[in-house]
């Protein structure tokens, strides 16, 4: 294969970036060969690095290495589980290693199969478009774009021959790819696999042929997706790729993080969507989040870990040093002093945000479910009686219990939907 071969067909990818937005290189720049701060990148929130991290770390002393990691657009929103390899990517590039952030605009196509039950929904060009529009602006709050470069996967996938995609396919068995945890946990239920789910990490390591890289950056769950790539460098290239996963972030509630859970911190959150959320926080996960999520040393976060055992510090005050740490990252310190003040406004002193969003509604009267779909506080009818059955819905200031209350309509009326949903009506 041959992955700089050039297609006569028009595609979609060549069409959305420019090398403008690539961003470029200096080849001036010299790699920073300091073993100290070298070690802190290859151990601070890392999992594995495989075939070792001495290796690499002889590798990145000698030469700058070339490093990459994929993201396939899902979602329009990155939260914070993301940044944790955007992080890692982040300390490469500050010792002056060429990184690249690639987008799956091809694989999205497939859908992931790691760790699903069932076959993930594949998306059309318009819905990963879509995906994308922030997604390098929500980068951008973490990695320096203007020295990384942006890639799309589609630019080389796309243009693979059938031929080629054989090929590829001629280096694995189909054994091999249904040892996979997934594959085995449906087989067991007699669910169905698809071709397209064993095509999907054969894909994702051709990435690393494509782009000629020396070290694949991933969470650990894409550890499988991230070996194939390494040995098809091998026999595409002859060469060693290194692979470093790095841990899963837990969701809020302790669970995987997910939008289906809603227990997601969103890089595009408000300061004070953020500091809310994080202040949620099961108290058992406060140092992962410090680990992963932060700029503390080692030395810092054990010295917290310490005094949280010994209860020295009350876990909600250290929770709130947390959530003033992480909103800085991605807003500024003075956002994260103003969303701590607000915090303590409406949970600790019981008074109502100091600004409401303002919502109008046609009509002098609701069922109070329908109100609470039309001003978007619930997404469905369903969800609308769950939280009303469940307290968590007042009605200035009052516990709504009756899902099959009529609301009588009157300007400045309050919505309140769990802890941090308000709204006036107008």
């Amino acid at each position: 294969m041959n992955p700089s071969r050039k297609s006569s067909n028009k595609h979609f990818y060549s069409n959305i970036r420019t090398p403008r937005e690539q961003g470029k290189f200096s080849n001036g720049v010299k790699i920073n060969t300091n073993l100290k701060e070298i070690e802190e990148v290859l151990t601070k929130g890392v999992e594995k690095i495989l075939p070792s991290k001495k290796k690499l770390k002889e590798l990145m002393r000698k030469r700058k290495i070339r490093l990459y990691l994929g993201i396939d657009p899902t979602s329009p929103y990155l939260h914070l589980g993301h940044t944790i390899p955007l992080r890692k990517l982040r300390g490469f590039q500050k010792l002056g290693h060429e990184v690249i952030l690639v987008f799956g605009t091809f694989t999205a196509q497939i859908g992931d199969p790691t760790g699903r039950d069932e076959k993930r929904r594949p998306l059309s060009l318009q819905e990963i478009e879509k995906n994308m529009a922030t997604y390098k602006k929500q980068a951008s709050k973490v990695l320096d774009l203007s020295k990384a470069k942006i890639r799309y996967n589609g630019d080389w996938l796309s243009k693979l021959t059938f031929k080629e995609v054989i090929e590829l396919c001629s280096h694995f068995t189909i054994s091999r790819l249904l040892e996979r945890e997934m594959f085995q946990r449906r087989l067991k239920k007699g669910k169905e696999v698809w071709v397209s789910e064993f095509l999907y990490p054969l894909l994702q390591g051709y990435d690393s042929v494509a782009m000629d890289v020396d070290l694949e950056i991933g969470a650990s769950d894409q550890l499988f997706n991230m070996l194939i790539g390494r040995k098809l460098v091998r026999i595409y290239k002859n060469k060693e790729k290194f692979v470093l996963t790095t841990p899963m972030l837990p969701g809020l509630d302790g669970r995987k993080m997910s939008k289906t859970f809603k227990n997601t911190v969103n890089i595009l959150d408000t300061p004070n969507e953020m500091y809310g959320k994080l202040m949620s926080l099961r108290d058992e996960l406060i140092i992962q989040y410090f680990t992963l999520c932060t700029n503390l040393s080692q030395r810092e976060i054990k010295e917290i870990e310490k005094n949280l055992k010994k209860g020295k510090v009350n876990p909600r005050d250290v929770k709130a040093r947390l959530a003033r740490e992480i909103v800085a990252i991605y807003h500024s310190k003075k956002a994260a002093i103003l969303a701590e003040k607000e915090f303590e406004r409406v949970f600790k002193e019981k008074k109502l945000p100091t600004h409401l969003p303002e919502v109008k509604v046609k009509g002098k009267v609701f069922n109070v479910l329908r109100l609470l779909v039309i001003t978007n506080l619930a997404s469905s009818n369903s969800e609308a009686k769950r939280l009303v059955l469940q307290g968590a819905v007042k009605i200035d200031g009052k516990i709504e219990k009756d899902w099959k209350k009529k609301i009588k309509i009157e300007k400045g009326t309050i919505i309140q939907v769990g802890k941090r949903k308000f709204l006036k009506l107008k």
